[in-house]
This record gives C-alpha cells, structure tokens and sequence, in this order.
C-alpha cells in the first residue's frame, strides 16, 4: 500500500473518530432531556416505568456500540503512531489492502478474523 493510501486512510479514520464523538454526545444529549419527567400515562406508573427501562436500554446499547467503534478506530490510529498499522494483531502478516480499503479499522488479516469468528470469541487473544 502507497504512502498516500495511508495518509488517505488515516484521515478518514480521524474523521470517523469525530463523527463518532459527536454521535456519541448527541445521544448523551438527547438521553439527558428525555429523562424529564413525563405526564402520567393513563395506564399508572408500571407502563412509563417500562417505557422508561426500554429507553435507556436502547440508549445503552447505542452508547455501547459507538464506544466499541471509537475504540477500534483508536487503535488504528496508535498503530498508526507506531508505524504497524496494516499488520495483524493476532498473526502479525499484512492485512490486505483491501480489507483496509473496506475497512480501515481492521486490526485482523481475514484468516485470523475467520478463526476468531469459529471459535465464537468477540476479541484477538492478548486484545
């Protein structure tokens, strides 16, 4: 992969980690206004208390994943630092670069990704 491509990759992966930093504020955002209190539901308190319980697990599981991707794409940028970015976490080989082209947070060449996805584990050993 050129030096440009990198440079390339690497400020999209700056961008993306902006973006996500302002998604992950706009749901913090509009979680802290929608947790004023609502006018009583006809149908008592245990309705809008599930109602309530829904939301924040919606929220959570968004907060969650915005986080899971600022986290990859951090590590992408600090393999960037230390100049092992395109390499595998798990095998060290290069990662295609069209796997980082699809995906430039890729930490795992796809044989590594494969076995990781077998064996049911969400993260590389030693990750």
């Amino acid at each position: 992969m050129t030096a440009t491509r990198f440079k390339n990759i690497q400020e999209q992966l700056q961008k993306e980690y902006q973006r996500l930093v302002g998604e992950l504020s706009q749901v913090q955002t509009s979680a802290s206004s929608s947790e004023e209190r609502r006018e009583g539901s006809p149908f008592g308190k245990r309705e809008e208390e599930a109602t309530e319980t829904l939301e924040l697990e919606k929220r959570l599981t968004i907060e969650n994943r915005i986080r899971q991707e600022m986290a990859a794409v951090e590590h992408a940028l600090q393999k960037f630092e230390k100049g092992t970015y395109g390499l595998c976490d798990n095998c060290g080989q290069q990662i295609p670069p069209e796997r980082l082209e699809a995906l430039p947070s890729a930490s795992l060449c796809m044989s590594c990704k494969a076995l990781l996805s077998k064996n049911g584990k969400s993260k590389p050993p030693g990750a």
